[in-house]
């Protein structure tokens, strides 16, 4: 199978890394469910390029990033990855509860040779982590996103979640309980996807 590679540019130290990433998906999915089976046969436009188009809405004077619900580390090892040479003073903490995923975002990391914090814990029970950025795909309704992020967003931080075609009905519900700013960035990578980008978020 041909590894394709991102679609937008990148440093060839960037793309080294992202090519290491993906042969150690591919092996530990074998083993553990990171991701569908059927996903890796469009790795790079599915989780690659899907995770890497958040960097560009971060605040270039973030030095914090928390990223929740890690998983297989989409979206938050991919941005540190890229951050890696583009963002180097950037600090990115991922959390992830379910340990076999925890111990493969260390072994990706380590061996991807990017430095980051994985918390092996609840998002809800993690200290709050005071971030200027929050992010989180395919994790949670944004009703419960949204308590999630307000733990651990920083009062001027920002929350880019990753959404699909139900986005509109998820903000309507989530207006019942939330006071919130979103604005809504078409995604590079589907044509119903959205990317959230959520400021001020407070409790009705």
């Amino acid at each position: 199978m041909r590894d394709r590679g991102p679609s937008q540019n990148v440093p060839r130290e960037t793309l080294n890394r992202l090519n290491t990433f993906v042969e150690l998906l591919r092996t530990w999915n074998s083993k553990i469910n990171l991701v569908s089976p059927a996903t890796l046969n469009d790795v790079w436009t599915r989780h690659i390029d899907d995770s890497l188009q958040l960097v560009d809405f971060a605040p270039g004077t973030a030095s914090r990033w928390v990223d929740l619900g890690s998983g297989a580390g989409f979206p938050g090892l991919v941005v540190a990855i890229a951050a890696a040479e583009s963002r180097p003073s950037l600090k990115i903490t991922l959390i992830e509860s379910d340990q076999r995923k925890a111990a493969f975002l260390v072994t990706a990391a380590r061996a991807c040779g990017v430095d980051v914090a994985v918390v092996a814990d609840r998002v809800e029970s993690t200290r709050p982590q005071n971030a200027d950025v929050v992010s989180a795909r395919a994790l949670a309704p944004l009703t419960r996103l949204l308590g999630l992020a307000e733990r651990h967003l920083a009062a001027s931080g920002v929350a880019l979640f990753l959404k699909g075609g139900q986005s509109e009905a998820e903000i309507a519900t989530a207006l019942e309980h939330w006071r919130f700013q979103v604005h809504k960035h078409p995604s590079k990578t589907s044509a119903e996807g959205v990317v959230l980008a959520v400021e001020d978020i407070s409790r009705v």
